[in-house]
């Protein structure tokens, strides 16, 4: 029986006793929404009527100008979060104590600070008639120092021999973090960059509070200005923007997986099916032929015997 550092391998009462738990849980949050969508269907909220709204040219049109605003807003924010990662991770590597100060109070600061107010603070005191770039530089604010120390990390993770041989070769220290440090770092902490930017598309809809037109405010006035059947179709409209913000989600990921195999790609020069065969090892006379064809044109088969 294996031991882990953190905890006793568990035994066969142990894995029978986890595997009852197991399922008691798994029956008790299935019951809780098996009792949750009746009730919900009682009410009426899963009726065809519900659901029709949505061939309405009007609701999609909303729909869409929703997902629109809200792709916009997050290409800023992806990109000024990206840019200003890069240079507040710079700052906090530098050997400059002012600037890494600098750098690191910044980081400290607005990590700490919720996003939400950080945004409100930044469209009520800079930006009231710009709601999109209020939203936009608040979440580029959060998000940025969240990347900074994402790339801090994989920077600290390149293996110090790689920065002195770089330094050894002539190097400058722009050019070692340009060309040796930084590619590296973003290879290595690609799936938690992924992952941020996740993040920032779902933040995108804390843009309602400062009434910026993006998905969930789209969402919110479809459901509490139609009305079916005397009621709101709010349970309707929560699923299907839900399965929007996944799909965006999704296809995001999707999109950031396929930009890191094309790297991976270039940089060895050939394809995962090619890397994955095994190199056919040359044999004592070569790939191919016989001895006297290996030992070069000068020598040739003695044919008399």
């Amino acid at each position: 029986m294996s031991a882990s550092v953190l905890y006793d391998a568990p035994g066969p009462k142990a894995i029978a006793r986890n595997r009852v738990y197991a399922v008691i849980g798994t029956l008790a949050v299935l019951g809780v929404v098996g009792v949750s969508i009746a009730r919900l269907a009682q009410k009426g909220h899963f009726a065809p009527e519900m659901w029709d709204i949505f061939n309405y040219a009007g609701i999609r049109q909303n729909i869409a100008d929703g997902v629109v605003s809200t792709l916009k807003a997050f290409g800023i924010a992806a990109v000024g979060s990206l840019v200003l990662g890069v240079v507040l991770a710079v700052g906090r590597l530098s050997d400059h104590r002012p600037v890494r100060w600098l750098a690191t109070t910044f980081i400290e600061v607005f990590r700490s600070i919720p996003l939400l107010i950080t945004i409100y603070a930044v469209w009520v005191g800079f930006l009231t008639d710009h709601s999109m770039w209020a939203l936009a530089l608040g979440l580029s604010l959060y998000n940025g120092c969240v990347q900074a120390e994402v790339l801090r990390a994989g920077i600290n993770s390149v293996p110090r021999g790689q920065r002195e041989a770089a330094y050894a070769l002539g190097l400058r220290k722009t050019q070692v973090m340009t060309s040796v440090l930084m590619p590296q770092a973003v290879r290595a902490m690609m799936p938690t960059i992924i992952s941020q930017l996740v993040v920032t598309l779902k933040d995108t809809s804390l843009g309602f509070i400062i009434l910026y037109p993006e998905l969930l405010y789209a969402a919110r006035l479809i459901a509490s200005n139609t009305q079916v059947n005397g009621q709101y179709p709010y349970v309707s409209t929560i699923i299907v923007i839900g399965v929007i913000y996944v799909a965006m989600c999704l296809a995001l990921s999707a999109l950031a997986n396929w930009i890191e195999q094309r790297g991976r790609r270039a940089k060895t020069g050939i394809g995962p099916a090619a890397a994955a065969e095994p190199e056919e090892a040359p044999g004592v006379l070569g790939h191919t032929g016989t001895a006297a064809d290996d030992l070069g044109p000068h020598i040739t088969k003695d044919t008399r015997s």
